[in-house]
């Protein structure tokens, strides 16, 4: 079998999302009550590219959130090693026990990834900063050189497309276009 590289992947690299509840899963409560949660099986990732679309309130972030809780990022995005928490637990229960019910399809492991959630960027930010404080990473270089508290809400979000979005990733972004919208 020829070596894969994602220059020359021709699909997505996370192939599909099976989801297999457990019998004591009680579909009277979050989030398993949501008519898409319920009902869904499995989601194929058929390119590169997928977006999740509907109405408020369908599910799109939790299903998000959950992938992100399987592939192991933290419940507030940022990368695999941004180990910080700024909620509570409980605002992220639900999409924590769907994670539980996940079972990924990789056709290829990623160089690059990032969970970017529009809700808990600032925390990301006051994350990134922190560490610069402490000496303990270069943060500010993943980001445009500068913390992003320095500049606008809009700015600090193409900051990050600019600079930590590449071509050999796996990127999750729930609501990227919050701060961008007039």
């Amino acid at each position: 079998m020829e070596k894969l590289s994602p220059t020359s992947l021709d699909g997505p690299l996370l192939h599909k999302a099976c989801i297999t509840f457990e019998p004591s899963i009680d579909f009277t409560h979050y989030p398993f009550s949501l008519p898409l949660i319920k009902n869904l099986k499995e989601i194929e990732f058929p390119s590169q590219v997928t977006f999740f679309v509907g109405e408020n309130g369908a599910g799109k972030s939790t299903i998000l959130n959950a992938l992100a809780a399987k592939i192991g990022f933290g419940p507030e995005g940022g990368s695999k090693n941004f180990a910080f928490k700024t909620a509570e637990e409980k605002h992220f229960s639900g999409s924590i026990l769907l994670a539980d019910q996940l079972t990924l399809s990789w056709r290829m492991k990623p160089n690059n990834e990032y969970f970017f959630r529009a809700e808990s960027f600032f925390n990301v930010a006051n994350f990134i900063d922190r560490m610069e404080k402490e000496g303990s990473g270069n943060g500010y270089a993943a980001y445009g050189g500068k913390s992003l508290h320095a500049q606008s809400h809009g700015e600090s979000f193409m900051s990050f497309f600019s600079n930590r979005l590449g071509i050999d990733g796996f990127f999750i972004l729930d609501e990227p276009e919050a701060a961008l919208s007039p």
